[in-house]
């Protein structure tokens, strides 16, 4: 009898998350003065078949208060014949701790619809007679919370953008179909970054993030970025275990931002890939924009 688990990529893995802190932490919603939306699209491991292919779509903004933050999440995850699709609103409440800082505490809540085609899947020995090589999918409800603390150099959040685990070993919990079920496990995201003024041409932006999930060793992202000019960002970081990173960004107006990231993947896979590829666009709306005269560090 033939049993499967079907993984989709847990948490979308993207090297551009401090662009764009909403990827990781709800409670970042409504954190700028103005909304702001973010295309993202990434493509894993070039030439790897079935390697992770991704888009990402947010937006999210303050309320007339100031005090509330709400913020949409759309994702498409493709990983070998499964793909995954992610819609979650996100709500944060900011309380001012003192002149400088403040505190976001946020809530996301949401659905992740996953489809596996298995006619797809390339059968070397002749398919057990229990084998149905038709389409299955789930839809799995999930909410996440988290914390975010910043003013205008510095920032520092913890989230758990998933706090519900789905194990396919306790299949009660699951209206199963062919033995074939997704699995989530709860993801621990520590981050925190600055901004360091050189002089008014260079800004140098040190961020980190921490991730830690269950039966898997701690991961860490070190990143860093120089702005040059108010215009164009260059920088790059380590992923422990996975990949060095180059990106760039440039500040094109002062609401549009284009911004570019490319993998050199340093695990054993990099026998087997070239690297990857990951787009992002960026646009901050309302009026406030034009009264800003630097670009958002955070």
């Amino acid at each position: 009898m033939l049993s499967l688990a079907s993984y989709a990529q847990q948490d979308v893995l993207l090297s551009q998350y401090m662009f764009n802190n909403l990827l990781v932490n709800p409670a970042y919603a409504g954190s700028k003065r103005y909304a702001s939306a973010s295309l993202l699209y990434r493509n894993q491991w070039v030439k790897f078949d079935g390697a992770p292919k991704t888009f990402v779509a947010t937006i999210h903004g303050p309320t007339r208060t100031r005090k509330v933050g709400l913020g949409l999440e759309l994702a498409a995850d493709k990983i070998g014949v499964t793909s995954r699709y992610d819609v979650y609103a996100n709500y944060a409440y900011h309380m001012q701790l003192n002149k400088k800082l403040k505190l976001g505490l946020g809530l996301r809540g949401g659905i992740s619809y996953f489809n596996s085609k298995l006619s797809q899947l390339v059968v070397w020995d002749k398919p057990d007679a229990l084998f149905d090589p038709s389409s299955v999918s789930n839809i799995l409800p999930n909410f996440g919370a988290g914390a975010y603390m910043y003013s205008n150099k510095f920032y520092m959040g913890l989230s758990v953008p998933e706090l519900l685990s789905y194990d396919p070993s306790r299949p009660a919990s699951f209206n199963i179909q062919n033995n074939i079920v997704p699995k989530q496990v709860r993801h621990y995201f520590f981050t925190m970054g600055g901004a360091i003024e050189i002089n008014p041409d260079f800004v140098l932006r040190p961020a980190m993030l921490i991730k830690y999930s269950q039966n898997t060793p701690v991961e860490f992202d070190f990143n860093l970025n120089l702005l040059i000019k108010k215009v164009l960002w260059i920088g790059g970081a380590y992923r422990t275990g996975d990949a060095a990173v180059g990106m760039i960004e440039l500040q094109a107006t002062k609401q549009l931002r284009i911004g570019y990231a490319y993998d050199f993947t340093t695990s054993l896979l990099k026998n087997y890939s070239n690297g990857s590829h990951e787009i992002m666009i960026g646009y901050d709306f309302g009026y406030d924009i034009m009264k800003v005269k630097t670009p958002r560090y955070f």
